[in-house]
């Protein structure tokens, strides 16, 4: 009897836990933070992918992906070069084989470029070689131009599978999601991809943007909130680095 009350409450505690966990995730979700479902761990890192940086690093960095917007990002150049920002931009494969010319400024300008697949596909979808064939073509493409081999894999739509983290790791890659969502492929609102990138803000944060009309105008104003939190717009790299 005195078994079957130990195991009894251990289930319930178990219960208990697991719904402040759940609790916790939709108070984020809330706010902008982890806005991609995988994501709801408190951790930073989860299923060997990482969510956020080192908090004692004093970085937080700005994650541009790009298959397309490709008009807007000499002004975000301009604006990142205005304020000695730097960060991390992952690049499609198909994108580098039609933008090589903005590929190269965007690295002689002091980015990081990272892989962002190359088609643009689910990965949580994908098959093993699948998954291999999908990062290594997209560093095949950059190595062509850049002559660099790229160590960070941010998985297009956050769709990833264990398979595909250790489709990466194998290819010498991480896997980085994001810390906060300014979902500013979808919600063309300036005020909006401010809020969300800037909100409770903290040393560490990976924040997720793309090329877009309403990022590149919210830009400035999200780096002037970064500075004037002590903290340094810097690569993803240089973010997680313990």
């Amino acid at each position: 009897m005195e078994k079957a009350e130990r195991r009894q409450n251990f289930i319930i505690h178990g219960l208990v836990n697991f719904a402040l966990v759940c609790l916790v995730g939709i108070c984020m979700l809330g706010c902008g933070l982890f806005t991609n479902v995988e994501a709801v761990s408190v951790y930073k890192s989860y299923r060997g992918v990482i969510y956020a940086g080192n908090e004692d690093s004093g970085k937080v960095a700005l994650m541009i992906n790009v298959y397309w917007g490709t008009e807007f990002l000499q002004n975000m150049l301009e604006i990142l070069e205005k304020y000695d920002a730097k960060c991390t931009f992952f690049v499609g494969g198909t994108w580098v084989k039609e933008n090589p010319d903005m590929l190269k400024l965007i690295y002689e300008k002091g980015h990081e470029i990272g892989n962002h697949g190359t088609n643009h596909k689910e990965h949580a979808n994908l098959n093993s070689q699948q998954n291999i064939s999908e990062i290594q073509s997209c560093h095949d493409e950059v190595k062509k131009v850049l002559g660099i081999d790229m160590n960070l894999f941010a998985p297009p739509g956050g769709s990833y599978s264990v398979g595909t983290v250790k489709a990466a790791e194998s290819l010498g890659y991480k896997t980085i999601l994001w810390t906060r969502d300014t979902i500013d492929w979808r919600d063309k609102d300036t005020n909006l991809i401010y809020s969300r990138a800037i909100n409770n803000l903290h040393s560490g944060d990976l924040i997720l943007m793309h090329p877009t009309a309403c990022t590149r105008d919210a830009l400035e104003s999200i780096l002037t909130c970064i500075k004037s939190k002590k903290l340094t717009p810097d690569t993803v790299s240089n973010t997680i680095k313990e």
